[in-house]
């Protein structure tokens, strides 16, 4: 068994024969490895990190050498340790190795061991179906940074200063930005909408794109709110375009996405970057607006037959104030804008009372969607 020895000469020609003494002691030890314990046994007598040899390599020859002799003893001893571990796996393959060649016969006949096949997250899922509505309409994807600035996230889709949105208890700031310019400094975006922006300095109408993604914002995760979730917004502009077309186009893409059963409704809300603005409602595609389940009453609708499903409006002059000299100058354009969530709409879909589900990564719940 070998014991590795305190040096006293520390000459090239000493290193070298005290190095290949043990080379050749590791050596002889793997070749005697037969068993899963033996070779666990092997591994922590050499590689083990208090009082494996390597270890004691490097406090007796390395720590221990005179000052002049240093540089050579770290080269060495450097050496020996990866010619060592070279060993050491070498062991573990030809362990492995050994056993697989060693079994009495191979029954072909049993099924093939396969990988299992992933699939979509359902939440993905839910966001391409809803895209492809739109790109079949003849919208295009648009994708931009999910690290925005602050005048693309708010100022530039007309918030104001004081808007409770930019406020740290609704948006996440990267730290250290107190010191740029309040436009410029860095935040996770709060909605897809600065893509809009984005695109719109890039190209001339008339323009038509979908804009999926993750967004953030500083809400605690419970049932119904998670920090980090998806959406999915829409921008068309050309000349002439009216909330008409806005109308028609939604109740169309909810009619292919739920069935052509399901009813559209339109409330007037509010939004700094739309003008009018309203949100949209369909019918309940579960109770089919009745408002209930047979005798039960219907949670998703809350007994209304009316689902809450996305924001929407006229795009407000002054955003295409922002983009005016690349082609939007509002007295000769208009346009539409929507937002939905994408979690929102596959915890409808599927029928989940909790959106933490989707991101606790339980391969079990996730299998349900195959």
């Amino acid at each position: 068994m070998y014991d590795v020895p305190t040096l006293t000469d520390y000459s090239a020609a000493a290193l070298e024969k005290a190095a290949a003494e043990c080379i050749r002691a590791c050596s002889g030890e793997a070749a005697e490895v037969r068993s899963e314990a033996e070779l666990k046994a092997f591994r922590d007598r050499w590689m083990a990190r208090k009082n494996g040899i390597l270890t004691q390599i490097n406090d007796l020859w390395l720590k221990g050498a005179p000052k002049d002799a240093k540089r050579e003893a770290g080269i060495r001893v450097n050496e020996l340790k990866s010619r060592i571990q070279e060993l050491v796996e070498g062991a573990h393959v030809g362990h492995v190795a050994a056993e697989s060649y060693a079994a009495d016969h191979v029954d072909i006949s049993l099924p093939g061991i396969r990988r299992p096949i992933g699939a979509e997250h359902p939440v993905i899922k839910t966001m391409h179906e809803m895209v492809g509505v739109f790109t079949r309409l003849g919208y295009s994807v648009a994708e931009g940074p999910v690290v925005e600035t602050d005048y693309y996230n708010f100022e530039s889709l007309n918030f104001p200063v004081n808007h409770p949105a930019r406020d740290t208890q609704d948006t996440l700031f990267i730290a250290g930005q107190q010191g740029k310019p309040q436009r410029e400094r860095l935040l996770l975006r709060t909605h897809t909408s600065p893509v809009q922006i984005r695109t719109m300095e890039k190209m001339r109408p008339p323009l038509r794109i979908v804009i999926p993604g993750p967004v953030h914002r500083n809400d605690p995760p419970d049932a119904s709110h998670s920090p980090m979730f998806h959406q999915i917004e829409g921008l068309a502009v050309d000349t002439n375009i009216t909330f008409g077309d806005l109308k028609g186009t939604l109740d169309h893409a909810m009619k292919e996405f739920f069935g052509s059963s399901v009813k559209t409704s339109f409330r007037p809300s509010f939004f700094p970057f739309t003008e009018p603005s309203a949100e949209m409602y369909v019918s309940c595609f579960i109770c089919g607006g009745s408002g209930r389940r047979g005798a039960d009453p219907c949670r998703p609708c809350k007994q209304t037959g009316w689902i809450e499903i996305l924001g929407c409006g006229m795009v407000d002059p002054n955003v295409f104030e922002f983009v005016k000299d690349s082609g939007y100058d509002p007295r000769k354009v208009s346009g539409f804008a929507f937002g939905m969530g994408a979690d929102r709409i596959a915890l409808l879909k599927y029928g989940v009372d909790d959106i933490q589900l989707f991101f606790q990564g339980d391969v079990r719940f996730l299998g349900q969607f195959v």
